[in-house]
């Protein structure tokens, strides 16, 4: 008589399948959580393609002059009009030309710090290196 032999499967190749789908899950989950804290929650805007721009305080110095949003100022009116801004984010955007003195660079800098302007751009001419 004959001996009939159970039918068992292999798990080897089972296993194998099995080790490789966890290591690209694993793999894969790192990635997709990566890209998940790239995402960003915008704001819907009622007025669908409009962009709403914001406005910037601009302070050109001179050698003698000053100017604040354009218009002529005087050290002092500056200062005034620095302490109105409500914004304390609000970006300031500086020009000032390479004549002028060191002291009254610091003078400047120490005004946007007394009224707690952090959000200072130092603009330069375009066009790279002299």
């Amino acid at each position: 008589m004959r001996r009939r032999e159970s039918l068992t499967l292999d798990m080897t190749p089972l296993v194998d399948v099995v080790f490789l789908l966890l290591i690209f899950f694993l793999v894969t989950s790192v990635f997709k959580k990566e890209e998940l804290a790239l995402l960003l929650n915008l704001p819907e805007g009622k007025e669908g393609g409009k962009m709403v721009e914001k406005k910037e305080a601009i302070i050109e110095m001179g050698s003698d002059t000053l100017a604040y949003n354009g218009r002529p100022i005087t050290l002092d009116a500056l200062d005034d009009a620095l302490a109105k801004i409500g914004d304390k984010q609000l970006p300031v955007v500086v020009r000032i030309d390479e004549k002028v003195e060191y002291g009254r660079i610091i003078k400047l800098f120490d005004m946007l710090k007394k009224h707690h302007l952090s959000n200072i751009a130092l603009v330069e001419k375009e066009g790279g290196t002299k």
